[in-house]
């Protein structure tokens, strides 16, 4: 599965590490994901809510389907949220750039999941809306 074909079939995003602090790359780019019509569920136990949205301290407290987990923690956490994608039934793991962990990738790939990592989803999603 391509990245464009993962933008186009998935629209509910678990965004891992979400923060209400505009200077933080995750606002910035959840909140233009938010602008361009997907749903995001922030994950972040330091926050009860972003963008008018319930903020989830665990992946496994979110109520609804996730189909995206987005993935903006520093990569020695990443085995641990790739873990608790699939026990959620995700569909897709995006590792924001700067984010790589192989064995965890393996993992998810294995037990069928959409992999992206090292890439920025706000980039992937402008340049292939041209």
């Amino acid at each position: 599965m391509t990245e464009k074909d993962i933008l186009e079939a998935f629209r509910t995003i678990a965004v891992v590490g979400l923060s209400s602090r505009a200077e933080r790359p995750s606002f910035g780019v959840s909140r233009y994901m938010q602008a361009n019509g997907y749903r995001i569920i922030p994950v972040n136990p330091n926050e009860t809510a972003v963008f008018g949205e319930k903020a989830y301290s665990h992946l496994e407290e979110v109520v609804e389907a996730v189909e995206i987990v987005n993935i903006f923690r520093r990569s020695e956490f990443a085995g641990e949220i790739v873990r608790s994608a699939i026990q959620i039934g995700a569909r897709c793991i995006w590792m924001q750039e700067g984010v790589v962990d192989q064995t965890a990738a393996q993992r998810a790939r294995e037990a069928g999941l959409a992999v992206v990592m090292d890439r920025c989803i706000l980039k992937e999603h402008m340049v292939l809306s041209m």
